[in-house]
């Protein structure tokens, strides 16, 4: 009798851990199973008087069923649960050319924040297609007639050796070669790396650079965090005349706008160094 009840207990045992194993893996399998989804909002705007577009229409090509939002008349839209990794849209509204952004990258960590500008169409024809593309070779000063280019921050990220680090990136473009010892000093056309203009949102600024030499432009760690840049120019040659104080190379970089629905953090470690961002509405 009592080895009966021992085999009995032994058995019970046995099988609540086989229940709760089970369970452990259905647990698992069911949070794997999510998909995630992230939100892709923003703003339409007027290309010549800067005016919100209300009505606009925009669209998530290729899904099934259609996901659409239509923009306010503070020219606002949002897309909700849109799958994450590279997504097209289309933009649409009567009496402007129709825009599509085939390459919107969708990340988990944060919403994706558009800014767009609608050019007017004045004459509308039946059957005409119209498709926005954007020429990364066109900078984006207007003033630029040759040797500028325009980069994303997307693009610091892909460039082999850039290490998030745009003064790096710009050593593979043609004249262009870096430091090296290891800075991210800035040659063009063999001319010295002190005669590179760094500008930030308009304004001339020293070196950028942590651990940097007296008057040099370059060093071995970038100050600017990747993740708070917006596109930005680089001109090697022929500068506009608002770039008076350049002497071998321009570097015009504009900081991007952050959401200003929610709070978002970042946090990114690599070979030379840890950056941590914080967007977001503050009240103070």
């Amino acid at each position: 009798m009592l080895l009966q009840n021992v085999v009995l207990g032994m058995k019970q045992t046995f099988d609540m851990k086989h229940i709760l194993a089970l369970s452990f893996l259905l647990f698992l399998a069911t949070g794997f199973s999510q998909e995630l989804n992230q939100t892709v909002r923003g703003t339409i705007i007027d290309f010549d008087t800067k005016v919100p577009i209300y009505g606009a229409k925009v669209i998530l090509v290729n899904s099934s069923p259609i996901k659409g939002s239509i923009s306010d008349e503070n020219g606002d839209f949002k897309l909700e649960n849109v799958g994450i990794g590279r997504v097209q849209l289309q933009v649409t509204a009567m009496g402007y050319q129709d825009i599509f952004l085939p390459n919107i990258l969708v990340e988990s960590g944060k919403e994706t924040v558009l800014n767009l500008e609608m050019t007017s169409d004045i004459q509308k024809v039946e059957e005409v297609k119209v498709s926005a593309r954007k020429d990364k070779s066109e900078s984006l000063n207007k003033m630029a007639a040759v040797s500028a280019k325009t980069f994303t921050v997307e693009e610091t990220n892909r460039y082999a050796g850039s290490l998030n680090d745009p003064a790096r990136m710009v050593s593979g473009f043609a004249g262009v070669t870096g430091n090296p010892e290891g800075d991210n000093d800035i040659v063009v056309r063999g001319n010295s790396p002190r005669g590179i203009l760094w500008r930030l949102d308009g304004i001339d600024i020293p070196n950028p650079n942590h651990f940097a030499s007296t008057g040099a432009t370059g060093g071995p760690i970038s100050a600017l965090n990747g993740a708070m840049l917006a596109n930005s120019d680089f001109f090697s040659g022929a500068f506009a005349p608002e770039y008076g104080n350049a002497l071998s190379g321009v570097f015009d970089v504009n900081l991007r706008k952050g959401n200003n629905e929610r709070r978002e953090y970042s946090f990114s470690a690599g070979i030379i160094g840890i950056d941590g961002t914080v967007e977001g509405p503050f009240n103070f």
